[in-house]
C-alpha cells in the first residue's frame, strides 16, 4: 500500500519491476504445468493407456425441456416436437 500512495518515481519503478517478476512467475508456472500435461499425455499414448486424455470438465447432460402454451415444462421428447 506504501508503493501505491507514495508517488515518487523510485517507488513506482520498484512496483513496477515486483508487478512484472510476479507476471513473469506466473506465466511461466503455467507454461511448466502445460509442460508436464503434454508429457504424461504421451506417455499414456505411448502406452496405450487413455485415461489421460481426459480432458473435460465432468459430464453435463443435456436438457431437452420447454414451455407449453400454459406455461408448464414439458420434458416428452412428443410433445415437444408439437411445441
Amino acid at each position: 500500500m506504501q508503493w501505491v500512495q507514495d508517488t515518487s518515481q523510485n517507488k513506482v519503478d520498484n512496483l513496477n519491476s515486483v508487478r512484472r517478476e510476479a507476471s513473469r512467475h506466473f506465466r511461466n508456472k503455467k507454461k511448466e504445468c502445460l509442460r508436464d500435461k503434454i508429457v504424461e499425455l504421451e506417455t499414456n499414448r505411448k502406452i496405450k493407456t487413455i485415461r489421460g486424455f481426459d480432458l473435460k470438465k465432468g459430464y453435463w447432460p443435456r436438457i431437452n425441456i420447454v414451455k407449453d402454451e400454459k406455461c408448464d415444462l414439458v420434458a416428452d421428447c412428443h410433445s415437444i416436437l408439437g411445441r
